[in-house]
């Protein structure tokens, strides 16, 4: 009796079971061979590693982050680049920005005109049609 073909591929997420979409700080630590409180201070140093919360307020990692973390590990390991040095590289890498920091003189200037736009559209909405 010939063997019956499964029609329909498995999607890519299940192939791979020890995948995993979100990880425990402890998971991080163990998979990335880095210790939780490393981990922490990380996140104060790469603004792009920025651990989620559950509903009950318990940190989370994604899988791109565990990959950023190992990275890090790797590149720290290699004793070549500054803190400042991995942080580009792995921006570059993982294709990340990281926002460039605006004066806040300029973005109150800028609040401040869009305000002034607001108001204005709000009195010709409040005019109402003109009649002819």
């Amino acid at each position: 009796m010939p063997e019956k073909k499964n029609p329909t591929p498995q999607p890519t997420l299940f192939k791979d079971e020890k995948r995993k979409l979100i990880y425990r700080p402890e998971e991080v630590s163990r998979l990335a061979k880095v210790d939780v409180k490393t981990i922490d201070a990380w996140e104060k140093e790469f603004p792009f590693l920025n651990a989620g919360r559950t509903a009950n307020g318990k940190k989370i990692f994604r899988e791109k982050d565990v990959a950023i973390i190992r990275r890090i590990r790797e590149l720290l390991d290699l004793k070549v680049l500054t803190l400042a040095g991995i942080k580009r590289r792995i921006e570059e890498e993982f294709g990340l920005v990281t926002p460039t920091p605006v004066h806040p003189e300029r973005m109150k200037k800028t609040l401040y005109a869009v305000r002034d736009e607001l108001r204005d559209l709000a009195a010709y909405l409040d005019a109402g049609p003109k009649k002819r």
